[in-house]
């Protein structure tokens, strides 16, 4: 089959319209049309429906979108790098990922002591879930990604290489003028009135245990897009926030934070491919591991102990039916 069609598909999907793909990658309407039912005709099922507003992939096409991209992105990368092999010289871009919190924290840190050793490196940042990134290793997108085993967990996959990198102590984020802000260790009782506020699943899950295992239960009202959406409804003094600690040197100025009685953790993780390993990943990952002992040297239980740096004592493993193809 000729990619370039496999383009055409993937840009209809993402755009949702045919004269918006046509226009972006210089075809006739009629043009991506005939494409899109040359390869309906090919698989032997339709692949796009229309709708209101435009058209979608069909379930089966959804499906095709999926291996399409990656099947893309692997032939871009092949390009790429026999173009670089055929100048003699190694020049592919080092690709990082890392969830929100570890995007805003200890990554860039590492990326710059990277740059301050190996010289000019050019270099992409991705944030994303844990599942996203995890994927995105796998089919080559990215080169080295910064992951924690936070509900649902981290994957095992033979496909990959895991670092582990620490235990993250999570503390609460508080307005600057809240009755508990700095005031040390707090119990998880003294905050059984409070409205909090939360992003994602996985830092609600952890909460929620946190609570149950005090004997109280946490009032989740509020919910955020997402991280700055988080911190600005506690910084107006909506809610308190559960978030992870490695945040605490990049969080905004009106925002504070203090620790929990026996807090909840999560074991962050670098992971690489095992096939192709890009050669800056490797002092990349010894940057991350300074750069995280740095940032958690206060926090308890946050220093690397696994002599395999497989797995921590608080692993999860993702759930079933959620890992990459």
């Amino acid at each position: 089959m000729d990619l370039t069609v496999w383009r055409t598909f993937v840009t209809v999907c993402r755009l949702g319209s045919l004269s918006a793909a046509a226009t972006e990658l210089h075809h006739t309407q009629s043009a991506v049309s005939r494409q899109i039912a040359g390869l309906e005709r090919q698989l032997g099922v339709a692949l796009m429906e229309r709708h209101a507003r435009g058209v979608r992939p069909t379930p089966a096409g959804e499906v095709f979108r999926h291996h399409a991209l990656a099947t893309l992105n692997e032939a871009d990368r092949a390009v790429r790098a026999t173009r670089e092999a055929g100048d003699g010289a190694f020049n592919r871009p080092l690709a990082v990922g890392a969830t929100p919190s570890l995007a805003a924290g200890i990554v860039p840190e590492a990326i710059r002591a990277l740059l301050q050793q190996a010289g000019s490196i050019r270099w992409s940042l991705l944030p994303g879930s844990t599942a996203q990134l995890h994927c995105r290793v796998v089919t080559g997108d990215l080169d080295i990604a910064v992951v924690t085993d936070a509900p649902p967990g981290l994957p095992h996959d033979p496909r990959i290489e895991r670092r582990f990198l620490g235990l993250d102590a999570m503390v609460v984020a508080l307005p600057v003028d809240h009755p508990q802000a700095e005031r040390g260790p707090v119990h998880m009782r003294a905050l059984a009135d409070q409205t909090w506020v939360e992003d994602n699943e996985g830092s609600a899950a952890l909460l929620r245990q946190h609570a149950a295992r005090a004997g109280v239960s946490a009032r989740i009202d509020l919910t955020a897009a997402d991280l700055p959406g988080k911190l600005a409804l506690v910084a107006t003094g909506h809610a308190i926030a559960l978030i992870p600690g490695v945040l605490t040197r990049a969080l905004r100025a009106d925002v504070t934070t203090t620790p929990l009685v026996d807090p909840p953790t999560r074991g962050i993780y670098a992971i690489t491919p095992r096939r192709d390993p890009h050669p800056h990943a490797a002092p990349l990952l010894d940057h991350l591991a300074t750069a995280f002992a740095s940032v958690c040297a206060a926090q308890v239980d946050c220093r690397p102990t696994e002599s395999d740096t497989h797995r921590s004592p608080g692993h999860r493993t993702l759930a079933a039916g959620t890992e990459c193809p």
